[in-house]
């Protein structure tokens, strides 16, 4: 065998039985998946092993387990997003790594724009308010609301999945700004937005979405300077990581002005603690974590890698667009 799994209760979700097919035939591939403690137990198994398949729970190894269980290994194929747990490693041994980022980034995005058409709407407060059965009440604040023609929104974060939204975006005719200090000015222009700083941009945006990396440089980025700069009926959108907000500072400017509204993808502990104000604030919205890929929508990964893969075997020398370098981990999620 060239190929072997590894991953955690996912990979058969992630790699249908199709893929799997098609990986046995191209990359002869064990279908059967193989754990950390299976590979260092019989590492004289995989020494021919060149590929790994993976996704979400791939287990970390270490140089010297790389080295020793694994030496002809050229490549990961991790069918997920961040890679930020176990790369390094297999940087330091020569292995190329490659992820399906730019899928993963798909949900996320359309739950964004999702959540932003709505926000401009007031669908948030104004359902709450409503099924309290106060129609006037309802009523008077969708009235006080933009709408989505020419709304301002501010998006953190010109990543993969901060451009997808930018750009989806574009079809409502909103209006973008971003922040991202790695973005130039010309990059924002060709993406049809313009950069502006964090302050501008929660002054000025009837919806903020955060899309920032979760990086040391990003915790508590996002704090009662800024949250109280919202206008009075903004809506907050969080499908980043939820330790880049620094939560108390959130729920005061939430307090201060109860026609602010915060939609929370991600918290920080996740889920918040039992006795969070989150839950008991009727202007924040949660959910569980559910912007990624999720029910079938996960396929697309693992269908990315089984397409990347094969372009692989025409040209290994060739760029990716979806392969990480060790750089890229200083600023990607």
């Amino acid at each position: 065998m060239k190929s072997i799994l590894m991953g955690g209760g996912k990979l058969f979700s992630v790699y249908t039985p199709r893929s799997i097919e098609t990986l046995v035939k191209q990359a002869d591939l064990c279908p059967t998946p193989i754990s950390r403690e299976e590979l260092l137990s019989s590492p004289e198994k995989y020494r021919d092993v060149e590929y790994i398949f993976s996704t979400w729970g791939m287990p970390k190894l270490s140089e010297e387990e790389i080295r020793t269980c694994l030496p002809s290994l050229r490549a990961v194929f991790y069918a997920a997003g961040s890679v930020q747990a176990f790369a390094r490693e297999h940087f330091a041994s020569g292995v190329r790594v490659f992820s399906a980022w730019g899928s993963n980034a798909v949900p996320v995005a359309e739950y964004t724009v999702a959540q932003i058409l709505l926000a401009n709407k007031g669908f948030f407060s104004s359902c709450r308010i409503m099924t309290r059965g106060d129609h006037k009440g309802a009523k008077h604040y969708f009235q006080n609301m933009p709408g989505n023609y020419g709304a301002r929104v501010g998006i953190i974060g010109a990543g993969m999945i901060g451009k997808m939204v930018i750009r989806r975006l574009a079809d409502y005719r909103l209006e973008t700004v971003v922040y991202d200090p790695f973005l130039s000015e010309e990059k924002a222009a060709g993406l049809g937005t313009k950069k502006v700083s964090l302050e501008e941009l929660f002054e000025t945006s009837q919806t903020v979405s955060n899309h920032v990396a979760n990086l040391p440089a990003t915790v508590g980025m996002l704090n009662y300077a800024l949250f109280s700069r919202m206008p009075e009926t903004a809506t907050f959108i969080n499908t980043g990581r939820g330790a880049q907000v620094v939560e108390e500072d959130l729920i005061r400017a939430l307090r201060e002005c109860p026609t602010r509204t915060a939609v929370l993808d991600v918290t920080y502990p996740e889920p918040p603690l039992p006795d969070s104000p989150f839950y008991s604030l009727p202007n924040v919205f949660l959910t569980p974590h559910i912007a990624g890929s999720a029910g079938d929508e996960v396929a697309r990964m693992g269908e990315q890698m089984v397409s990347v893969f094969a372009q692989w075997q025409k040209d290994p020398e060739q760029a990716f667009d979806c392969e990480v370098t060790r750089p890229m981990l200083e600023t990607m999620a």
